[in-house]
């Protein structure tokens, strides 16, 4: 099983850019459809980007046009380059790993916090 570790999290200005990574480590990370997920204060955590079975990427309407999401097979690294950042997209943002592509397998890294501030 993956291990998931985020890096790349701080504060930003309003309209800035940041990219946050995802380190896994373990021998099957291709069995996994990755992903990224946040959690602001007070509300439920909410998909942000995910890889699909077919290696297609489905983002969240609120995301869609801002933030990318790519990963890079051979260093098992997951990125999320988000730009035109606004303060609601402050939260913790969390690395998942969906065995077989299957949600009820996830595993979860331990989060990064963005902070957007106007």
């Amino acid at each position: 099983q993956v291990r998931l570790a985020e890096s790349g999290g701080g504060s930003v200005q309003a309209g800035g850019s940041l990219r946050l990574t995802c380190a896994a480590s373990g021998n099957t990370y291709r069995s996994y459809c990755m992903g990224w997920f946040r959690q602001a204060p007070g509300k439920e955590r909410e998909r942000v980007a995910r890889f699909e079975a077919d290696d297609s990427i489905t983002y969240a309407d609120s995301v869609k046009g801002r933030f990318t999401c790519s990963q890079d097979h051979d260093k098992k690294l997951l990125y999320l380059q988000m730009t035109s950042l606004t303060p609601e997209d402050s939260a913790v943002y969390y690395c998942a790993a969906d065995h077989g592509c299957v949600a009820g397998h996830r595993i979860w890294g331990q989060g990064t916090e963005v902070t957007v501030v106007s």
